[in-house]
């Protein structure tokens, strides 16, 4: 059977390849004493508060299961209104806010309607690699940059100006990132969307993780630049309901129509069981559960990044968002004896039992540098993983 050009240009999810082999070794490992502690998952620990789990049983019981509008639930677009209002003090209608099945739904329709063939878009290097993927299912094609520790690993508006060419359709960023977990300036960012509007470029900002966001610096929406950003969001991450599937996206309001012609034919509606308990997350006492544990992260983040500092992993960017922990992996490769990350992970799951992922997945210029540590688990499996990677490192 012919397989399209399209779909070979699709490389593996190297973060689900490195999951599976963690799970065979996690149930070879299963009643030990030393069983497996994942931080290779983005993923919280956390799940939908009660209010949300109760408005989900509610719609069942109440048979509200059906079809919505592509759009999705008038009543949900304006919740998601009023939250960029009081929590961000940015106006954005509710007639701009598209409901989706999930940021990824979001990211296809925003490159279905944006990219042509051979169009370019310009993306940080290191980035999650499905965001280059939507690209490339749209026969665009991501040109990653790179971006080290001293920009933040996050693109410049100098990067921009001095990489656009012919081809160039506009940019895709992500703020907070995965998997370094940092954000870009408020006036960075603004510089880099000048950049592309002169050119009559598209800004499109990935801010899946914006509500997780740690410090005062940071943590603003692209949303309060203009009407004009493409902003992605999602209710997995801050609103801790991963398997739920639903996200949604901030477009132009021309933009609106185009999207809903598509998000029609692709997916008919997001999951209308997962709107309706959506509605739920708005809810003071939602909200309160959702900043305590935002303030738990933060925790988890203040507690195991200085601990991997102290045994040489370093972390050259103090994460200002998300549960992501990108750390140099070069010292201990070379006190292991490994050639390169992807080596280093596989060496740490068999060795000290802790699941972590290798750089490959996220770009192209230096993967074999990094690795990236989920920081979404609990303090305890947080200090365990510490201390096994402590050993195994001394006793090298």
């Amino acid at each position: 059977m012919r397989v399209t050009q399209r779909a070979q240009r699709i490389e593996p999810f190297y973060v689900m390849e490195m999951a599976k082999a963690a799970q065979a070794v996690a149930q070879a490992a299963r009643g030990t004493d030393r069983p497996m502690v994942f931080l290779n998952i983005g993923e919280p620990d956390f799940t939908a508060p009660p209010l949300v789990q109760e408005a989900a049983a509610k719609a069942i019981r109440d048979g509200r299961t059906q079809y919505t509008n592509a759009l999705g639930l008038d009543a949900l677009r304006e919740r998601i209104s009023a939250w960029y209002a009081s929590r961000f003090q940015v106006q954005v209608p509710a007639s701009r806010i598209v409901m989706t099945a999930g940021a990824s739904a979001a990211l296809q329709l925003a490159c279905l309607a944006l990219v042509e063939a051979g169009d370019e878009v310009l993306m940080p290097d290191p980035s999650y690699p499905c965001n280059r993927h939507f690209v490339s299912a749209a026969d665009g094609r991501a040109v990653l940059l790179p971006a080290g520790p001293e920009q933040r690993f996050q693109l410049s508006a100098e990067q921009v100006k001095a990489h656009w060419g012919a081809h160039t359709r506009g940019v895709l960023l992500a703020s907070p990132s995965n998997p370094t977990g940092t954000s870009i300036a408020a006036a960075e960012l603004a510089r880099i969307h000048e950049e592309v509007t002169q050119r009559g470029g598209i800004t499109m900002v990935d801010e899946i993780y914006l509500g997780l966001s740690y410090e005062q610096a940071f943590g603003q929406t692209s949303l309060a630049l203009d009407d004009q950003i493409i902003s992605i969001n999602s209710f997995s991450k801050y609103f801790n309901m991963t398997g739920w599937r639903l996200g949604w996206m901030v477009v132009p309001q021309s933009l609106v129509p185009v999207i809903e012609r598509l998000a029609q034919n692709l997916f008919i509606c997001p999951s209308s069981l997962a709107q309706h308990a959506a509605l739920a997350c708005f809810e003071p006492e939602s909200l309160a559960i959702y900043e305590e544990r935002r303030a738990a992260f933060k925790a988890r983040r203040d507690l195991f990044i200085p601990q991997l500092n102290d045994m040489g992993l370093t972390v050259p960017v103090m994460p200002d968002g998300a549960f992501y922990a990108w750390a140099d992996g070069r010292a201990a490769c070379a006190k292991l004896g490994l050639p390169d990350s992807w080596a280093l992970a596989e060496h740490v799951m068999r060795e000290a039992h802790v699941a972590i992922t290798p750089g490959r997945d996220f770009g192209v210029h230096a993967p074999g540098d990094y690795v990236r540590f989920s920081t979404a688990s609990s303090m305890a499996d947080l200090n365990t993983a510490a201390q096994r990677l402590r050993e195994l490192l001394e006793a090298a």
